[in-house]
């Protein structure tokens, strides 16, 4: 299986490091209530006013962070300690906690922003800096709006894109198993109640601008939250003939007709983070389930379709690498 190397760790490192602080073009997540709110990215989010968006921006951090913790010899391991020891601090982050009191702010980037920052603060809390208590404030910020958010969501969002509930719990739980006890118990309650009981799911996918496959994520999220055996008994009733390669279209990458066309392109990201599910799914399955070579082969197939093009144009370079990762180092 194709694995995460040094060279390619490095290649990752130097594509990221590139545009996390390009603040153009930028697309903001922004309510204005006065001609006053019409501000720069740079002032209204100092530390992630880079990649295009809040949100790759912030993970763009995660990505680099994780780079310099599994490679600490590389080149660009020294530049992003540097970068972040200069980006990461008290005093910026109290101005990304200020811009979520705003009136309007409530929804900010619900849920896929607020589950990359607890994936950040999780890995920065990993290295031995100061990083992880810097951001340990806006990473509490976060974790009390999903306490808050989850109990009134009646119904999970299965969309293949940025509202997709299954994949901000996935992240949000593996945070929340180490820093937030409470948190990791409502999200395993309130995704057995939506995804415990569902069977012979139809995989009527990709849509044209997912990033997110809705049922491989779903089913990454069950295998975080349940045992082998109780997991293996809950995927081959959610998905009775994976192993015969049914539905085909959870099997077959996706194409991307245009690269240039930040929808479009949201494809490629499809194909990387459905490789890191079923990579994810297959090991939780172990090995001998009759699913799980079938999963691997489909996770390699996925990466071959779109590894080679995460630096084909900005629409893509300014997030695939984070996927990319997801999908070598899964």
């Amino acid at each position: 299986m194709t694995r995460l190397d040094a060279d390619t760790a490095a290649r990752f490192a130097r594509l990221t490091l590139g545009h996390l602080g390009q603040e153009y073009p930028h697309k903001l997540d922004h309510v204005l209530n006065s001609d006053g709110d019409a501000l720069p990215p740079r002032v209204l989010h100092p530390i992630f006013h880079g990649s295009f968006d809040w949100h790759s921006c912030v993970h763009g951090w995660w990505q680099v962070l994780t780079l310099a913790r599994l490679y600490p010899e590389l080149p660009e391991a020294a530049a992003i300690r540097a970068r972040a020891d200069a980006m990461l601090t008290p005093d910026l982050v109290a101005a990304e906690c200020a811009y979520l009191e705003r009136a309007g702010a409530g929804a900010f980037e619900r849920p896929y922003g607020w589950a990359w920052l607890l994936a950040l603060h999780g890995e920065a809390a990993r290295h031995d800096t100061a990083w992880g208590e810097s951001l340990a404030p806006l990473a509490k910020a976060f974790a009390a709006r999903f306490l808050a958010f989850l109990p009134k969501l009646t119904y999970p969002i299965r969309t293949g894109t940025h509202a997709n509930t299954a994949f901000a719990l996935t992240l949000a739980h593996d945070w929340a198993r180490e820093h937030d006890t409470a948190l990791a118990g409502l999200i395993a309650e309130r995704a057995t109640g939506w995804f415990g009981e569902d069977r012979s799911c139809q995989a009527w996918e990709p849509g044209g601008d997912e990033f997110l496959s809705p049922a491989l994520m779903e089913a990454m999220l069950m295998s975080r939250l349940l045992d082998q055996t109780a997991f293996a008994r809950w995927f081959d009733a959610f998905l009775p003939d994976a192993a015969q390669g049914r539905p085909e279209t959870l099997f077959v990458p996706a194409t991307v007709s245009d690269r240039s066309d930040g929808k479009i392109a949201h494809l490629d990201g499809l194909n990387l983070s459905r490789a890191w599910c079923w990579r994810t799914i297959s090991a939780a399955l172990g090995g001998d389930h009759a699913m799980t070579t079938r999963a691997r082969d489909a996770a390699d197939r996925h990466i071959t379709a779109s590894l080679p093009h995460i630096a084909d144009d900005y629409m893509g370079t300014h997030w695939l690498a984070t996927f990319a990762l997801l999908a070598l180092a899964g």
